[in-house]
């Protein structure tokens, strides 16, 4: 059953600031049927990209270059301050976010962004400590990831084996991806201290695949099968099964397309299709996928091959996370390229059990 959220029912239930003053937690819960919720956890977000929690709090990356906390209804935003000066390109900023293993500890976290400098523009890695309120750019891990006037990728994960991925686009030099000596176009693998690991596909290499055109999502199957989602070109979206050293193909194919020592996608928007889609997670052999310009969530079933809306009507959808059976995700309305609405953009959750 797909989830429709008529907009005229988010405008009466919510209520709050403009987006341009402090966001706010929202406990209130908009029904679709007596036994289907989506909960409304924070509001007044602005451009948010990555979902962590810990507990029972929230850390969500902004591109402006702030970090949010929601913590028991609470809501702090939290000044990110890096070593360069922000990148205002479209589709740039402060991106991926992942906290780290040891974060109840070490207060630490690693994040991915967009800069400009006199000497150009580019995406780089780096370690993050948590001050006083503050998150301070400690170390940086790897830098000049190729970077254009889109196309940034900018996912970060940490691994079932402890590695951090990273997932940079083409930067419209399309064929870097497939130039294995260009951090354009892939999907890296790095130690937590930014140093190469030794099992790397390819000699004293960060790159872990290759052949990709703007990737934005990772996740792991309880059986450390990898997965990922890809921007096609208009059309032609992927869901792909990730391997070491393997060539996703890009430039030379997309969508159904198929060549020798190429990989093809499990699943594809097709060429009269976009999903755009973004932040992926595995749950119970489904994947559950993001979507900007299809503005859904969307569920594939990895045993039949079928894929469905699961929420639909919110407008554009950036990440995803799920846990202990509750998916959670974040809209995507005021990155200019959505349709903002009162107190756009949001943190959403709802219970798995409650899809059909």
């Amino acid at each position: 059953m797909k989830i429709y959220i008529p907009f005229l029912i988010i405008a009466l239930v919510l209520t709050g600031c403009s987006p341009k003053q402090p966001p706010k937690a929202n406990e209130q819960k908009t029904e679709t049927t007596a036994s289907q919720q989506i909960e409304i956890i924070a509001t007044d977000l602005l451009i948010p990209w990555s979902i962590n929690k810990i507990g029972n709090t929230f850390y969500l990356s902004e591109r402006g270059g702030n970090i949010v906390k929601v913590e028991n209804g609470q809501v702090e935003k939290q000044q990110v301050q890096l070593e360069k000066p922000l990148s205002t390109a479209s589709e740039a900023g402060f991106l991926g976010f992942v906290l780290a293993p040891d974060f109840v500890e070490s207060n630490q976290a690693y994040g991915y962004y967009t800069y400009e400098d006199d000497t150009g523009q580019f995406n780089r890695i780096v370690r993050l400590k948590l001050e006083n309120d503050t998150w301070r750019e400690e170390e940086v891990l790897l830098d000049q990831i190729p970077s254009g006037r889109v196309h940034h990728g900018g996912r970060l994960k940490i691994g079932p084996d402890g590695k951090l991925y990273a997932t940079t686009g083409d930067a419209l030099q399309s064929d870097s991806a497939q130039d294995v000596n260009s951090l354009g176009g892939k999907i890296l693998r790095l130690n937590l201290d930014g140093s190469i690991p030794s099992d790397n596909p390819f000699p004293n290499s960060y790159v872990y695949s290759f052949g990709h055109r703007n990737p934005q999502g990772l996740t792991w199957a309880p059986d450390g099968t990898m997965y990922a989602s890809e921007h096609g070109n208009n059309a032609n979206d992927e869901i792909n099964r990730i391997e070491p050293g393997k060539n996703y193909g890009w430039p030379e194919i997309e969508g159904t397309r198929e060549k020798e020592n190429m990989v093809a996608p499990l699943f594809t928007s097709g060429s009269d299709n976009t999903w755009a889609p973004s932040g992926i997670a595995y749950f119970d052999n489904k994947l559950y996928v993001a979507a900007l310009r299809g503005s859904a969530v969307l569920e594939f079933n990895l045993n039949t091959g079928a894929n469905r809306e699961i929420v639909n009507g919110l407008g554009r959808i950036r990440d995803v996370l799920i846990e202990e059976n509750n998916l959670y995700f974040i809209t995507n309305n005021t990155d200019g390229r959505g349709n903002p609405e009162r107190n756009d953009d949001k943190l959403y959750r709802i219970s798995l059990s409650a899809i059909d």
